[in-house]
């Protein structure tokens, strides 16, 4: 399973690797590491880790941070996402966005949506939007491009996938 965990370790050297060691002692895989130097509390770094790690090592793990003296902040399963951009142009409003996403999340699952939308002072018939999608698999991406296909031609309105 894939973990992030948000760690506080002393602000002594040795102690970031001393942290990291027992992930590879209990076969676990870094992924990603962010030492965050501006995060201290009281005289304790904020190490943020990402590893792959055997549900069934991860008590294990926590056992030996623990007699490290690393201090567990924050830790849960994380899972992939898939992100895509869809720039959309034509006749459209919060409300059209609102409907379209909606009925999107009925056909894939939607982890995340962040829209931004503009329009030209006095000009309502073109209109831009941005979607930024992520779904939790590869599959729900190719079923969202092809509902926005379908939703687009449609309504007439112009999208830009990947943008």
């Amino acid at each position: 399973m894939i973990v992030n965990a948000e760690l506080y370790v002393k602000d002594l050297p040795g102690q970031l690797v001393g942290s990291l060691e027992p992930i590879s002692a209990v076969d676990g895989n870094i992924l990603g590491v962010v030492h965050n130097r501006e995060r201290i509390v009281n005289h304790r770094i904020c190490l943020n880790v990402t590893f792959d790690v055997e549900e069934e090592q991860l008590e294990r793990l926590k056992g030996i941070w623990k007699s490290k003296d690393v201090i567990i902040s924050k830790i849960g399963s994380a899972c992939q996402t898939y992100t895509m951009d869809y720039l959309l142009i034509g006749d459209i409003d919060a409300r059209y966005i609102e409907g379209l996403i909606n009925r999107a999340s009925t056909i894939a699952d939607l982890d995340a949506v962040d829209v931004r939308y503009s329009s030209k002072a006095g000009d309502y018939s073109k209109r831009t939007g941005m979607l930024s999608v992520k779904t939790k698999s590869v599959e729900d991406l190719d079923k969202l491009d092809e509902f926005m296909d379908t939703e687009c031609r449609k309504t007439g309105n112009t999208y830009v996938r990947g943008v």
